[in-house]
């Protein structure tokens, strides 16, 4: 077996090979393929637009073994994303800007775009990962042609349209933990030229990965499905319509952490916070019932609780384009709707300490009309924008159930102790969103070689909030109703160079915004709920992007500084004997850093990749609860990333196309909350996938073998601080698994 030091002498060889191999071999006539992105609302190569993207191309999704929107970080440096609900709530955070929050009224700082429509509701955020043509990560505020709520950035997701050829594809993978996948395609013109149809679908589910020890079932389990039906019509040639229906369900387990106890048995075992220091003895410390999982297997526990995350999506997307000579305008309707009902073990124990129910409902529906022109040194847009989201919540914690028998009598016969906080409580509400935009951006040739780019966007949000904080669900503590509106002017200015024709150099400002509001978590106090303002980001950024060795040879960096302000924070703190979630504009914080990517081609066939990030994230002036956390970095901003891909594919005569596919990435140590407790912390670690296949010489037919987490290493996503119940609640992610498959077209 290799020792540790081994092991990560071997990760750095992988990626000094990946470097060094990357110097192509001369009279090779093979061309790194173009790149084509619409990061600013329009078709261009990537080369070209001065702005920072990493672009996946849907095939290498695919051969990556990409499958939900979480594993974008593997591949991206500079973005993480963790999620502590099985099927909603991604947190996303780029260049370390992003949002913990996992309430329903939550904005996070990076928006999720699909076919160009805004996914306003956390639920809906993952449904559509795929049947995918392309996803673009996009580094930086997007202020003036995205807006609202990317402070952090932006990620577009392009599905496949429908076209006017009969084809079809799948894919079905049998893996660990009786994991079955189905994805299927199916692509038919129902009018020569004019009307077309592509029907998409997934299905996955599996047994679960981890053991529960109280009922003997595996848990966290997958359980879910979703489909897209999209119609292309193209009566005239300058008028186009695509008109896209989605839907899904997940009727998976609810997340299932585990408990890690804090209380001290014996004074050995205490930190000097008075709770069980990190890396205490197995069995020196329970929780505040006396609980302990002492054996270490971080794929075992013991759960009172059957949970289940029960989601409902549906909704549609109409692209309308009209082609107007040297302009062409365009309309994106949207309308999603989705509804949430999840369980949940919160403790993470065969105790009652804390149970919870979310219940969701919330419709968004958004309009975006976009004007482009181009002339003979300008290129321009402009557009207007409008959301309305509607959400209707009524959640609950079952707090310290356990407990009721102790304070159980003739006069109080369901044990409620509202002053020792064993209670049911609630924090059912009511929010609805009008937001409106208006944005341009014009584009000048200066000169053959020098672009000019000013744009600016004008935003308002007008939210009308109703809360209640009630007990047993019958008793009101308090009730609030609220309305307030929130105004933004964001924009961009960039210069860009072409050096050469296959170098240009770009710098850029953009300040970016995200909205105020109304915090949507559980509170007894109504001071918590006074609105919180817009946090603002100003992004100073240089960067080059370039080619060599006739296209064989790319290189991309970039180098950027973020003065942050009013930056919304979301904590976990105790009050009261409770860990109580608060919301509040932090002072600032200072982010500078800079990233590259690097891609070779130096042989037909063999395409290696090297991108990194380093990242120096932090607070200034930020008290919290009384205490100063000026320098301490910000959550899920690791300060070194790097990845490291190889794609090889070869013919073999006689039996088809062989191929390699794997990526190693490593993330250094990151913090789970402000306070950068190294309890919060999930150490450096590296993770590695590989996939090996065939494909038939006709491309009708081809099979492989995946392996993700191929060093099968354990390493935390995410903390949940119970320190008040004498826990924190430990998320993993998935240990390895190996899978088959097997694919088709035709």
């Amino acid at each position: 077996m290799l020792h540790v030091k081994g092991i990560k002498k071997v990760h750095l060889l992988l990626l000094s090979s990946v470097a060094l191999t990357a110097l192509p071999a001369a009279g090779q006539e093979a061309m790194l393929e173009e790149i084509v992105v619409t990061a600013q609302k329009r078709q261009q190569n990537l080369q070209d637009v001065p702005v920072s993207v990493t672009a996946i191309a849907g095939d290498a999704l695919l051969d990556q073994g990409v499958a939900t929107v979480q594993d974008l970080g593997k591949l991206t440096p500079g973005l993480q994303i963790t999620t502590t609900d099985a099927a909603a709530n991604p947190k996303i955070f780029v260049r370390g800007v992003g949002l913990a929050d996992f309430n329903a009224n939550a904005s996070g700082a990076v928006g999720i775009y699909v076919d160009g429509a805004y996914v306003a509701s956390p639920l809906a955020q993952t449904g559509q990962f795929f049947d995918l043509a392309q996803v673009e990560v996009l580094k930086g505020p997007q202020g003036t042609l995205y807006g609202r709520n990317s402070t952090g950035g932006a990620i577009n997701i392009t599905t496949r349209r429908p076209d006017f050829d009969t084809s079809g594809e799948g894919q079905i993978s049998y893996g660990r933990y009786n994991a079955v996948t189905l994805q299927a395609a199916s692509n038919a013109p129902i009018i020569a030229d004019r009307l077309a149809m592509r029907i998409a679908g997934i299905y996955e589910r599996d047994d679960g990965r981890t053991y529960n020890r109280v009922t003997g079932d595996d848990v966290n389990r997958t359980k879910r499905w979703a489909g897209r039906a999209s119609f292309l019509l193209t009566p005239t040639d300058g008028f186009e319509a695509v008109l896209q229906i989605h839907g899904g369900q997940n009727r998976g387990d609810s997340h299932y952490a585990q408990s890690r106890a804090l209380v001290p048995i014996n004074t050995a075992a205490a930190g000097p916070d008075g709770l069980c220091a990190p890396g205490a003895a197995s069995g020196a410390c329970v929780d505040a019932l006396g609980y302990a999982d002492t054996d270490n297997d971080p794929y075992a526990g013991d759960y009172n609780l059957k949970g289940q995350d029960r989601i409902d999506l549906y909704g549609a997307t109409l692209n309308l384009r009209w082609d107007l000579g040297s302009a062409r305008l365009y309309s994106i309707t949207a309308y999603d709707h989705a509804k949430r009902n999840n369980a949940e073990d919160t403790d993470a124990s065969p105790n009652q300490l804390m149970e919870a129910t979310y219940l969701a409902t919330q419709r968004d529906f958004s309009q975006e009309l976009r004007l482009e022109g181009e002339w003979e040194r300008v290129k321009a847009v402009g557009g207007l924008y409008y959301l309305h989201d509607y959400l209707d919540t009524n959640s609950q914690y079952d707090v310290l159930r356990a407990l009721r028998p102790m304070f159980t009598t003739p006069d109080n016969p369901t044990g409620l102790s509202i002053e020792n906080n064993v209670a049911i409580v609630g924090f059912p509400y009511r929010q609805t969103t009008d937001s409106y935009a208006g944005f341009g951006q014009v584009d000048f040739q200066a000169s053959d070689r020098l672009t000019l780019t000013a744009g600016l966007r004008y935003s308002r949000d007008e939210k009308d909030f109703h809360y209640r904080s009630t007990v047993e669900q019958v008793i009101d503590l308090f009730s609030l109703d609220a309305a307030k509106s929130f105004e933004s002017v964001s924009g961009r200015l960039a210069a860009s160079l072409k050096l050469t024709d296959d170098v240009m150099a770009y710098a850029s400002y953009n300040r970016g915004y995200k909205s105020g509001g109304f915090f949507g978590g559980y509170t007894r106090d109504p001071a918590d709920l006074a609105p919180y303002d817009d946090e603002t980001l100003d992004a100073y950024e240089i960067g080059g992007k370039t080619e060599w060795l006739n296209r064989r040879l790319r290189l991309n960096l970039s180098g950027f500084f973020y003065n942050y302000q009013d930056l919304q924070v979301f904590q976990l703190i105790q009050r009261g004997g409770l860990p109580v979630q608060t919301f509040t504009n932090a002072a600032s914080a200072h982010i500078w850093g800079s990233e590259f990517e690097l891609t070779a081609l130096p042989l037909a066939g063999l395409e290696l990749g090297l991108s990194g990030a380093f990242l120096d994230a932090k607070y200034r002036d930020f008290i919290s609860q009384g205490e100063n956390l000026d320098g301490n970095r910000l959550p899920s901003s690791p300060r070194w990333s790097l990845t490291g891909t190889i794609s090889h594919r070869q013919q073999v005569e006689g039996l088809g196309e062989l191929a390699l596919t794997a990526n190693l990435s490593y993330r250094s140590k990151v913090y789970f909350d402000s306070r950068n407790l190294e309890r919060l912390s999930q150490k450096g670690y590296w993770l590695a996938d590989l996939t090996l296949g065939w494909t038939a010489s006709d491309g009708g037919i081809g099979a492989g073998v995946t392996v993700a987490n191929l060093f099968d290493k354990d390493y935390v996503v995410d903390i949940n601080n119970l320190s008040s119940f004498g826990l924190d609640a430990v998320n993993y992610g998935r240990p390895r698994r190996v899978s088959a498959y097997l694919r088709w077209t035709y």
